[in-house]
This record gives structure tokens, sequence and C-alpha cells, in this order.
């Protein structure tokens, strides 16, 4: 209402002011053409108001329904600010819950953490066991392969041993004969020395090396004769070492066929073990199948949580869902349990496997041993066999050394040969100069013919024996050659041999490293088993105990059972006692007033038989005998079950009590209902977080749905006082006009004026028109 006074004045105050004006002046002519013009504008100015009165009803209703939507809007704000705090503070709850339950999650996952790198390690430790022993029966079998290459080598070398014995019998057989020929010779010689005085001296020399020689080639001949007897006792030891080859061969065949069943078994349990992996893979598809479908579930949710109303219902939705799901992880659990304890069954089948190969670990190290022994025995005759090689070397040296000094002898004989030739020319001569002793010279010269047969046959038998000589060097050309060869494979089988040796220092340092862990592992083992045991014997010893007091039980359930029994014994026994004591009382009182007169008189009767009693006692001895043994035999049982009694209280006050093995079955399902506790904290510390995500999504999209009203809003405002600004300056400009002196108010500037032609007349104030009217005729007196 004060805005249509505030717009009503201005025409009002034009409306009195136009009366005032009339009054003042008088009406002429063209004035009235004018107040005419005036009412026609006037009712044209009436019509604008009217509009305008009802544009400003129509805005005023705009601006009521705009201002209800905005307290509308506000009050929606205010309401969503509200739902954004207990959000954040239900955020805020979760969070700290969450960072709780992450803790929680955080010490399960790194106890899971440890157990699955004990695992690994569990199993990287199998696994290297495994390979290093793959890698032991590749070394085995490498060795089994070196060892057919020294028996090959070996049989070899014995061939060419024989070869060689063969080829030094027949040297031995040219050798005699050539020192036939050279006693022939000798004897020859002497002859020749006979003959030829002047040589005697060099002869007796030759003599004297001759039989020099002789001790040479007889201590050559013992020599070979102690080589002989080596080689006997080799050939002895190697047929030896041939049969201990043999048995441990057999014992490795034994030994492969035991290592082929522990991998066929290995290999069985490595299928159960990928079995048990595949089920678990597929249980971990099932429940990574189970989490897109409570993503999908969540995705759901939040879609329907955009629309608040249908808010409740929608979260009882999910809750009953959320409820299902955690049955199913239950049962999930509960399977998972299961297969836990399969494992855990296959574990300790798997640690059962590992002791048998210990075991079977045990075995190959004493073959190893053997092995070793042999090879230590091997190395022995190889020693011995490079003796004797020396021992060959030092022969074939002193063969050579013979045959050097048979040289010398041939070119003696050679020398010996030129000095008889210059004799016989010397003879000649003689002969020439004494023709008288033609007897002398006849004979000589028979003897020179015989000398000359002589002298061609020992020229055949010399050029015989060079060739035999001749021989004989291509042949010990030949051995040099084949030793020669045999020296360079020898070297080879030396080197092999050191190479061998020392991947067998660093295999038995391998293996040494591996036994010293076996040990440690096993001395674990056996404290473990060993308190297993004292475990066992306890355990046992508590079985008897509650055996016997079973059976203590039962005994005392029958007694308590013939207690009727008992109480109808008890009265009749006292029963008898009365009746025993009213007997007692009756005699005492005849005892006290006698009765019988004839008391003191002796009666007639006649005392038993000696015989009768001897027998009597001897009964009664037997009787004796027997209740003495009795007697022993119960006090004997009697200390036994004293003895097994204290041993009991021993045991029993060493032993827990059952309080303990109550605690021990408590904490037993508090750890039980604790890692189910921890499970299900897992699973909803899950839930939560997913659960956090759509309410960080739902906030974040709250959020710029508030940044984009607030932008709306502001925009709107920024427009509002930019076009409030622009009206105030053109009012501004507008607000004061005069006319003829007068100044007059305008309307404000929220006041929407009409559209205007340029030839339409303006007014202000009280209806004057603002445009240059056309002056009035002059009025005369």
């Amino acid at each position: 209402m004060k805005t249509d006074e505030y717009y009503l004045k201005p025409i009002k105050f034009s409306l009195f002011t136009k009366d005032k004006i009339n009054l003042f002046l008088g009406v002429s002519v063209g004035q009235e053409q004018d107040v005419n013009d005036l009412m026609n504008a006037r009712a044209e100015l009436v019509q604008e108001r009217d509009k305008l009165l009802n544009d400003i009803t129509q805005l005023r209703r705009e601006l009521d329904s705009n201002s209800f939507k905005q307290s509308d809007l506000e009050k929606q704000i205010q309401q969503s600010n509200e739902q954004i705090i207990s959000l954040q503070e239900k955020i805020t709850q979760a969070k700290n819950d969450n960072m709780r339950e992450t803790k929680k999650r955080e010490q399960v996952e790194l106890e899971l953490k440890a157990n699955k790198q004990n695992l690994d390690l569990r199993n990287a430790e199998f696994k290297a066991q495994t390979s290093q022993f793959e890698a032991q029966q590749q070394e085995l079998k490498k060795a089994q392969q070196h060892l057919k290459q020294l028996k090959d080598d070996n049989v070899r070398l014995t061939k060419e041993n024989q070869i060689l014995q063969v080829r030094l019998d027949n040297s031995r057989t040219q050798f005699t004969e050539l020192v036939t020929t050279n006693e022939k010779l000798a004897n020859d010689c002497s002859r020749r020395v006979i003959e030829l005085k002047e040589k005697e001296d060099e002869l007796v020399q030759l003599r004297k090396e001759r039989d020099s020689e002789q001790k040479k080639k007889d201590h050559v001949e013992k020599r070979v004769r102690q080589v002989e007897d080596q080689i006997g006792e080799v050939e002895q030891q190697r047929e030896r070492l041939r049969s201990t080859i043999s048995s441990l061969e057999q014992e490795i065949d034994r030994f492969k066929r035991t290592q082929d069943e522990n991998k066929k078994q290995i290999e069985t349990l490595t299928r159960e073990r990928e079995q048990l992996n595949k089920t678990c893979q597929k249980l971990i598809a099932d429940n990574q199948k189970q989490t897109d479908q409570v993503k999908t579930f969540d995705q759901t949710k939040k879609t329907l949580e955009q629309d608040i109303t249908n808010y409740k219902d929608e979260a009882s939705k999910q809750r009953k869902i959320i409820l299902k799901m955690e049955k199913e992880r239950d049962r999930y659990i509960t399977e998972a349990g299961q297969l836990t304890n399969q494992v855990l069954a296959l574990m300790e089948e798997v640690k059962k496997k590992e002791l048998e190969l210990f075991d079977q670990k045990k075995k190959i190290a004493e073959l190893e041993t053997r092995l070793k022994q042999q090879q230590n025995l091997y190395e022995a005759v190889r020693s011995d066999r490079n003796l004797y090689s020396k021992n060959l070397i030092e022969s074939h040296d002193e063969i050579g050394e013979m045959k050097r000094k048979l040289k010398i002898m041939n070119h003696q004989i050679d020398q010996l040969k030129e000095e008889i030739q210059g004799k016989e020319q010397e003879l000649v001569r003689a002969q020439a100069d004494h023709d008288k002793v033609k007897k002398e010279k006849e004979q000589l010269i028979v003897s020179v013919e015989q000398l000359k047969r002589e002298a061609t046959k020992k020229e055949e038998a010399y050029a015989n024996q060079q060739a035999e000589f001749e021989r004989l060097n291509k042949q010990l050309s030949e051995a040099n050659d084949e030793r020669k060869k045999q020296l360079k494979q020898l070297q080879q089988i030396i080197a092999e041999r050191d190479v061998l040796g020392t991947q067998l220092v660093r295999r038995n340092d391998e293996l040494a490293l591996l036994y010293e862990k076996l040990k440690i592992q096993q001395s674990t083992l056996n404290k473990g088993e060993l308190q297993y045991k004292g475990r066992l014997e306890d355990l046992r010893i508590l079985k008897l105990e509650l055996k016997k007091l079973r059976h203590e039980k039962g005994t005392l359930q029958d007694k308590v059972s013939n207690t009727d029994d008992l109480k109808r014994e008890v009265f009749h026994v006292q029963r008898e006692l009365l009746r025993e004591r009213t007997r007692c009382r009756a005699l005492e009182e005849e005892l006290e007033n006698p009765m019988n007169v004839h008391r003191w008189r002796k009666l007639e009767g006649s005392d038993p038989s000696t015989f009768e009693l001897i027998q009597k006692i001897q009964i009664l001895q037997r009787r004796l005998i027997q209740k003495t043994e009795e007697v022993v035999q119960k006090e004997l049982l009697i200390q036994e079950k004293e003895k097994l009694y204290a041993e009991l209280k021993r045991i029993l006050a060493r032993q827990p009590g059952p309080e303990v093995a109550e605690q021990l079955s408590i904490y037993q399902e508090t750890l039980k209902a604790k890692t189910k506790q921890l499970k299900s904290l897992a699973s909803e510390v899950n839930m939560y977080e997913s659960q956090i995500d759509d309410y960080k999504y739902e906030i974040d999209k709250l959020n710029r749905q508030l940044t984009e009203v607030r932008q709306k809003y502001f925009l709107q405002k920024k427009k509002e006082t930019m076009i409030k600004e622009r009206e105030r300056i053109s009012q501004a400009q507008q607000i004061t006009t005069t006319v003829n002196g007068i100044t007059l108010q305008e309307p404000p500037p929220d006041l929407i004026q009409p559209n205007r032609t340029i030839d339409q007349a303006r007014f202000t104030g009280g209806g004057f028109n603002l445009k240059a009217a056309p002056k009035p005729p002059t009025l005369t007196a």
C-alpha cells in the first residue's frame, strides 16, 4: 500500500495544481481545447495508470511467489546443510571407525603377510632343496658317467698294459738272443785274443764291461719280476674294485628306484597343491564376483539415493541385501576354514614326505661316503700305477743305455775286424817273406779260410741283427708314440680329475652347509618330537587316571546302588547284636546267681588220639602256609599300588590340572571367535569403505549442485544490481524537470513508463505539455 501511495501522490499533486491553475486563470476558447486535450490525456493516463497498477499487482504476486520459492529454497538449503553436517559427522565417525578397523586390518594383514612370507620361505626352501636334490642327481649321473669313463679307461689301459707286457716279453726274448749272440761273439773274440795276444787287455776290459752289463741285466730282470708281481696285485685290487663298483651300482639303482617313487609322490602332492590352488582361485573369483555384485548394488543404491524421498526404503533394501551377503560371507568363511584344514593336513603330509626325503638323503650321504672311499682306493691304485709307470720309464732308460753300450760294442767289433784285416795282410806278407814255413802257411791258410767263412757267417748274422735292431727301433718308436699319446690322455684325465676335484670340493662345501641346515632343522624337529612325546605320555597317563577314576566312579555307583542291601545287613547285624547282648546279660545273671548245682563235677570224656592231633596240626600248618603266601602276595600288590600311587601323585603334581585344559579350550574358543570377528570386521570395513565412497560421491554431487545454485544466485543478484544501477542512473538524469519555474517530482525509478512516440505530447506534474504549444491570441480589453 505504501508503494501505491508513493506512486499516486505525484498524480494527485498534479491534478490539484491543475485545479488551482484553472481557478486562478480564466478559461478561454483555446484554453478549452487545451483542457479537452488535457482531459483526453488524463483519461489515457488513467488507463495507463490502471494498466500499471495491474502490472504492479502481477509483479507483486510474482515477487511473493518468488519470495516463497526463495524461502523454500533457503529451507531446502538449510536442510541440505544440516544433512551435510550430519553426513560429515557420520563420515568422521565412520572415518574414525575405519581408521581403527584399518589399523586392526593392517595388523591382521601384517600377520597374514608374515604367515605368507613364512609359507613362501618354506616353499622356496622346499624348491631349493628339490633343485639341489635334482642337481645332486645330475652330479650323481655325471659321477656315474665319469666312473664309466674311468672304467673304460682302466680297461683300455689294462689292454695297453697287456700289449706292452707282450712287447716287453718279445724284447726280452730278443735281448736274450742278442746276449747269446754277444756270448758267441765274445767266445770268438777270446779265440781271436788267444791268437792275437796284443788285444788281450782290450778283451779283458770288454769282459769286465760285459759282466757289469750282465749284473745290470739281472737287476733289471729282478725289477721286471717285482713289477709283474705288483701288476698281479693291482689286477686283484681291480677285480675287488669291480665287485665293489657293481655293488655300488646296485645300491645306486635301488636309490634311483626309491628316488623315482619319492618323485612320483612329490608330483602327486604338487598336483594336489595345484588343485587346492585352483579351488582357492575359484573361491577368490567367486569373492570377486560377489564384490562386483556389491559394486553393482552400490551403484544402484547411488542412483536410488539421488531421490531423497525414497532414501529410507532403499536403505532398508540395501540392509537386507547386506544381511544376505553377510550370510553368504559366513558360508564362504566356513568353506575357507575347511580348505585351510585341508591345506594343514596336506602340509603335514608334505612334512612326512620331507622326513622321508631326509632319510633318503642320509642314505645318499652314506653312499657318497662309500663312493669317496672307493675314490680314495682308486687314487691309491692310480698312484701305484704312476709308480709302476715311473719304474717302466726307468727300465726303458736302462734298455736305452744297454742299446748304446751295444752300439759301442758293435763299433769295437768293427774296429777289431779292421785290425784283423790288417793282421791278415801282415800275415800274407809274412807268408811271402817266409816261403820256408809252407806247412805253417797252409795251416794258417786253412785257419784263415775258416775264419773267413766264420766272418761271412758273422757278417750275415750281423746283418740280420741290424735288421732286427732296426725293427726293434721301429717298435720302440711306435711304443714311444703310444706312450706320448697315453701321457697326453693321462694329462687330460688328470685335468678332468682336478676339475672334478674342485667341483667335488664345492659340492662337498654345499653339502656341508645343507647338512648343517638339516642338522639344525632336525634338532628343532627332535626337540619338537620330544616335547610331542612328552605331551603324548602326559595324555596317556591322564587317560589312565581317567579310566581309574571312571572305574572308581562305577564301583562307587555300584556301592551306592547296593545301599539298600547294606542297610538290610546292618539291620540284621544290629538284631544279632541285641540278641547276643541279651544272651550275655542272661549269662552274667546266671553267673551271679547260678542255677546249676553240679557245675563243679568232672565230665566224662576221652582225649583225641595223637594221629588225629598230628593230622589236624598238618592241616592247620598247610592253611597257615597258604594264608602267609596270600598275605605276602597281597603285601606285594599293596606295595606296587603304593608305588604307582606315589608316581601318579608326582606326575599329577608336575602336570597341569583340568583348569589349564579348560583355560586352553576357552582360549581356543576366544581365538576362533576373534578370528571370526576379524573376518567380519574386515568385511564390514570393505562395506563401510564402499559406503564412504558412495557418501563422498553424493557429497561431491551436492557440493556441485550447491556451487551451481550459488553461481546462479550470484549471477541473478549481479543482473538485478546492474539493472537497478542503470535505472537509478536514468532516473537521476530525469528526476528534476522544471516547468515555468515549478519543480515537479517524477515517479520513482521502479515505475515502468509506457513507450511514447516523438510526436506524442509529454506531460509532467499537473498535466502540462512539455512541447512548445502555439501561442494563444492576445485578448483585448
